[in-house]
């Protein structure tokens, strides 16, 4: 396991060439797009770093989704009259919009689920069920969020199947040669986070699927944390499976994004059943609807889908590859000034990360550090993350987590520095 100095060292040097966020980036305009962002919290201005759990909605969003209930209200597909063929118009346009984000070849490439969580259980139960049996393997990482760990055990517990979990380093990087080790003619499945959410990680995704692919086997990529940061393209990524949420990336809670290859859907069996995911329906036999919608069964969360393409529109507009680049420079800054405080530690300094800071003060639980940096009007998350066993991995109960947007500034890094500096006043 690191060692405080360690980790402080590796930290610091992971941002010694690295210098202010760029100044053409103008963050205070950017700002005004986020209502909620001008509240204060205990009379004090709100400074919000819990962006990895819940990202902030900016006013275009709200007012796609205000459109919907005040001008076009109705349920999609089907319907003649001019409502429906409205809310199904813009419903569909969002599966385009999706599509052009991940470099999806085809819209029926595109399944509208819950979020990332309903997404892997949709892989898990319908392609899993239909490719996994006795003695087979499904091949993780060990620092996956829950999501992508518990539907994955759920499959092997039916199926008399194993779960195999490629290691990690000391940083919190994947240890690439033990993956490929573990890849053998049983895996029948990889599935792996594309960012870590709990260490900030960014695994080499690439590569891995090539790993993986080399021996024949399918890849589910955990998305939630890297749609909002990187730029995807799922063909040059060549992944079989991609997922992400919405209310990470700037949108409506409730709504995600399931790609997969269409030649793997085709062949996968209907997740849940009900209306809109068939074509015929008789007391001997139903037929199901084709590509994406024999995954879509019932009422979809129609306002949540559109509010989901303003968001994607938003970002778009925006340029997600220069806020990516600030958010870089602004976690480089964060991290230097956080690794210099005496008696704290950062786990996880990977070479490679985004948006995520996740640290250990001396003497105090993530949760009172997280309950006194609140009553500075500073939101962070404190506890395991829906990551246990990253927990484990680096002998510690939970950390602070610290994760930051392109609508954060220096000034609220230099306000969560001051925050720690009291919760350690506070405990001395």
């Amino acid at each position: 396991m690191t060692t405080p100095g360690t980790a402080k060292d590796a930290a610091a040097a992971s941002v010694a060439t690295q210098e202010m966020p760029p100044r053409g980036f103008d963050v205070q305009k950017i700002r005004e797009d986020f209502p909620i962002l001008k509240q204060t919290v205990y009379g004090k201005p709100l400074v919000y770093l819990d962006n990895a759990a819940t990202a902030q909605t900016p006013q275009t969003v709200i007012d796609a989704i205000d459109r919907f209930y005040l001008a076009q209200c109705a349920n999609i597909h089907r319907g003649i009259h001019l409502l429906s063929e409205r809310s199904t118009a813009e419903y569909e346009e969002t599966r385009a919009k999706a599509q052009r984000f991940l470099g999806a070849a085809e819209t029926r490439e595109i399944v509208f689920v819950r979020g990332t969580t309903e997404a892997i259980n949709l892989v898990a139960n319908s392609y899993g069920r239909k490719h996994v049996g006795a003695g087979d393997e499904i091949l993780i990482t060990a620092m996956e969020h829950h999501s992508n760990i518990v539907p994955w055990q759920m499959l092997c517990e039916e199926k008399g199947a194993v779960l195999r979990v490629a290691p990690i380093n000391d940083a919190g990087e994947i240890v690439i040669e033990e993956f490929e080790k573990l890849l053998n003619r049983r895996t029948r499945l990889v599935s792996v986070s594309h960012v870590s959410n709990a260490l900030g990680t960014v695994n080499p995704v690439e590569r891995m699927i090539e790993m993986a692919h080399g021996k024949g086997v399918p890849v589910m990529i955990d998305g939630a944390q890297a749609a909002p940061h990187l730029k995807i393209n799922v063909q040059k990524l060549d992944c079989d499976f991609y997922a992400f949420s919405g209310h990470k990336l700037y949108g409506p809670t409730g709504i995600g994004i399931l790609y997969g290859k269409a030649s793997l859907l085709e062949a996968m069996p209907p997740y849940q059943g009900g209306g809109d995911m068939i074509r015929t329906v008789s007391f001997e036999k139903t037929t199901y609807n084709a590509l994406p919608y024999k995954f879509e069964a019932g009422t979809p969360n129609i306002a949540g889908t559109i509010g989901l393409g303003a968001a994607i529109d938003y970002l778009n507009q925006l340029g997600l590859e220069q806020a990516a680049a600030y958010e870089h420079e602004l976690l480089a800054y964060a991290t230097k000034k956080v690794s210099q405080l005496p008696g704290v530690r950062i786990i996880g300094t990977a070479r490679e990360k985004a948006s995520v800071l996740s640290f250990v003060i001396d003497g105090v639980h993530p949760h009172d550090a997280g309950t006194i940096l609140d009553q500075q009007g500073i939101a962070v998350r404190a506890g395991h993350h829906c990551a246990m066993p990253v927990m484990e991995r680096f002998g510690i109960p939970a950390t602070t987590r610290a994760s930051f947007a392109f609508y954060n500034t220096i000034e609220e890094v230099d306000a969560l520095v001051s925050g720690i500096e009291k919760v350690q006043e506070v405990f001395s």
